[in-house]
């Protein structure tokens, strides 16, 4: 928008005002009575001291120098961004009259302005070994949230928590840049806080005629926070609003898990090693695989892409035929591209996992590789539908904010049931529907073709909106069939 030592002018400075009466507060502040410590450098970095009318002075410093955009940080306590404070100081500059002279940025602004240089330099470092680990098909982090913002992709495809790999070689600087950022997500935890109280005390019909300006411009503010799992969620509430029947009851739902997300990560110092460990990868703060690796021979259970215009996210789902235990590989590929990892679906795989912190701990890096995978006759061990959904509950406690558990169905018949499907225990009692979007798939008539009526085992993902199916074994002897 502004290249380096080029002055604004008054009607660019105000193109940034979230709202018109944030553009006329402003306007009453372009003047240089109320302020005090004013300064500005030749590259479009300004800061002063105002006076406020509630508990001031405030602090504030602007920058627009950097090619990411513009950036403020002001002490008032306004929910708007940017505030008043920040856009006066800016209408001030632009004037160009003298009133903003150019000199040293005082402690202070000088402060702020190193750590969002460093930031900046960090998140530069992280894209970069992000774009090349896609390329590479190297097995990326959870993000975004993750199941967030995948966005289970999203939350942490960062990298490690200093942002870059070769910064951990310092661990004192490391060390300040994660507590710098964890200041960040308090101020935007706090910040969703509000806007979430403010959202509810309007009422939820309000959501409706806010559209979706509202919800994108909040979840930038936690983009700006480096929480990109709140963001991620902020964007869904934000397509939950008028989606359909009962959206209000769903983004009630939602906002709610949202809140207990927030007041986790607000209290993340009071909460079991594991859960606090689930929160910091919800909001979107990296993780690396430190359980200790397990050898098995692990049966691929299924394999299927999720994508979007900047990532291809592939999920593998692996049993560990000794272990009994099930665990999640997740690698990426730039948009367009398929990553490389491609483990076919029904055969084991001898190798070493390492599971990922959090509750479950069902996501896993995967290690050494002992042999190339090789048919077996193992199949995973199965449960009722009403064990599944039992399972998914207990599941539930260690993560909130989990959409499915995998689980594998033993003797099920999948069954029409009014204009969806359920998958039926064939022994009587219980049924599970299937998700939605799997009745719009090829792969429910393959299921249906392979059962015939006939009970089959089925392994896919239980949660809230049902059952997902991604791969089914015949009654008899057989290979596995993938449904995805």
């Amino acid at each position: 928008m502004t290249q380096q030592g080029v002055r604004w002018t008054a009607d660019q400075v105000l193109a940034l005002a979230p709202d018109a009466a944030s553009r006329e507060a402003a306007g009453r502040l372009a003047t240089a009575g109320p302020w005090s410590e004013v300064g500005s450098t030749d590259g479009g970095t300004m800061w002063g001291v105002c006076r406020g009318g509630g508990g001031g002075p405030y602090r504030t410093v602007v920058d627009v120098a950097d090619a990411s955009g513009p950036a403020c940080t002001c002490g008032c306590p306004s929910l708007r961004y940017p505030c008043k404070h920040a856009l006066g100081l800016l209408l001030l500059w632009a004037g160009g009259d003298g009133a903003v002279p150019e000199g040293e940025p005082p402690a202070w602004a000088e402060r702020w302005l190193t750590g969002r240089r460093e930031d900046a330099e960090a998140a530069a470092g992280a894209e970069t070994a992000e774009t090349g680990a896609a390329e590479t098909g190297a097995a990326g982090a959870e993000a975004a949230g993750a199941e967030a913002a995948g966005a289970e992709a999203a939350a942490g495809a960062a990298g490690d928590p200093s942002g870059s790999v070769s910064r951990t070689r310092d661990p004192v600087a490391a060390r300040r840049r994660a507590e710098r950022r964890a200041e960040r997500i308090t101020a935007g935890a706090t910040e969703l806080e509000q806007r979430l109280a403010d959202l509810l005390r309007g009422g939820l019909a309000e959501a409706e005629q806010t559209g979706y300006a509202w919800w994108e411009e909040t979840a930038a503010r936690m983009v700006d926070a480096q929480a990109p799992g709140l963001a991620s969620r902020v964007r869904e509430l934000g397509s939950t609003a008028s989606s359909g029947p009962d959206w209000p009851v769903r983004l009630l739902e939602e906002c709610a898990l949202l809140h207990l997300l927030d007041q986790g990560w607000l209290r993340r110092d009071r909460l079991p090693q594991d859960l606090a460990a689930t929160v910091r990868t919800r909001v979107g703060l990296p993780a690396t695989a430190d359980g200790p690796a397990v050898r098995d021979q692990w049966l691929i259970l299924a394999q299927y892409d999720s994508v979007d215009a900047r990532l291809t996210t592939r999920r593998v789902w692996l049993y560990g035929t000794e272990t009994g235990r099930t665990a999640l590989l997740l690698s990426y590929g730039a948009a367009g591209r398929a990553p490389e990892l491609t483990l076919p679906v029904g055969l084991s795989l001898d190798a070493e996992l390492s599971t990922y912190p959090g509750g479950g701990r069902r996501r896993a890096a995967l290690g050494k590789r002992f042999a190339p995978p090789a048919p077996v006759e193992i199949r995973p061990k199965g449960v009722t539908p009403s064990q599944a959904l039992a399972r998914y509950g207990r599941a539930l406690r260690d993560d909130p904010w989990l959409e499915s558990v995998p689980v594998t169905l033993e003797q099920v018949v999948p069954v029409p049931d009014g204009d969806s499907w359920q998958l039926a225990d064939a022994s009587g009692g219980t049924a599970l529907p299937l998700a939605p979007a799997f009745g719009n798939r090829a792969g429910l008539w393959r299921l249906v073709a392979l059962s015939g009526g006939v009970p089959v085992q089925v392994f896919g993902e239980c949660g809230h909106r049902g059952f997902t199916p991604l791969t089914a074994w015949p009654a008899g002897p057989g290979q596995a069939v993938s449904l995805t």
